[in-house]
C-alpha cells in the first residue's frame, strides 16, 4: 500500500513539473524557431510541442491551422518537433514530457499559459488568446 502511494505521488509530481512556469516568466528561446517566432510582429505565440508523425499531434495541428485561419493570423505558431535535433533542449527547458503540448506566450515574450498535455479544442485556445487582447 505504501509503495503504491509513493508511486502515485511521484507520478503527480512529475506531471506538475511540466506546469512549473508561472505566468509572466520569460519564455526560453533556445531554438532557431523560437528565436524567430516569439514576439514577432508584436503578436502572441502558441508554442506547439509535437511529434509530427503522431496521431494526436496531427489532430492538434489541424485544430491550430483552423484556428489560425479563423483568427486571420493574429497570433504566431512556433512548432517544436521531436524530429529536429536542435529542438531537443526546448522540451527539457519547458518541462514537456507528453505530446501534444501547447504553451501560450504573450506578445512581450512572457509565458501566459501552459496547457495540460493532450489535444486542446478550438474553443479553449480561442478563449486563451482572447484574454491576451
Amino acid at each position: 500500500m505504501r509503495k503504491c502511494i509513493v508511486v502515485v505521488w511521484s507520478a503527480a509530481l512529475l506531471m506538475v513539473a511540466g506546469f512549473a512556469f508561472a505566468a509572466g516568466t520569460p519564455a526560453p528561446t533556445n531554438t532557431p524557431e523560437l528565436k524567430r517566432v516569439i514576439g514577432a510582429n508584436s503578436k502572441a505565440t502558441l508554442i506547439f510541442f509535437q511529434n509530427p508523425n503522431g496521431g494526436p499531434c496531427k489532430i492538434q495541428k489541424e485544430v491550430l491551422d483552423r484556428l489560425q485561419n479563423d483568427r486571420k493570423g493574429n497570433f504566431n505558431i512556433a512548432a517544436v518537433s521531436t524530429l529536429r535535433q536542435e529542438d531537443q533542449k526546448a522540451f527539457y527547458d519547458y518541462g514537456i514530457r507528453s505530446l501534444p503540448s501547447l504553451v501560450l506566450v504573450d506578445k512581450s515574450g512572457k509565458i501566459a499559459r501552459v496547457f495540460a498535455p493532450g489535444i486542446q479544442n478550438i474553443e479553449t485556445l480561442t478563449a486563451a488568446l482572447d484574454v491576451l487582447k
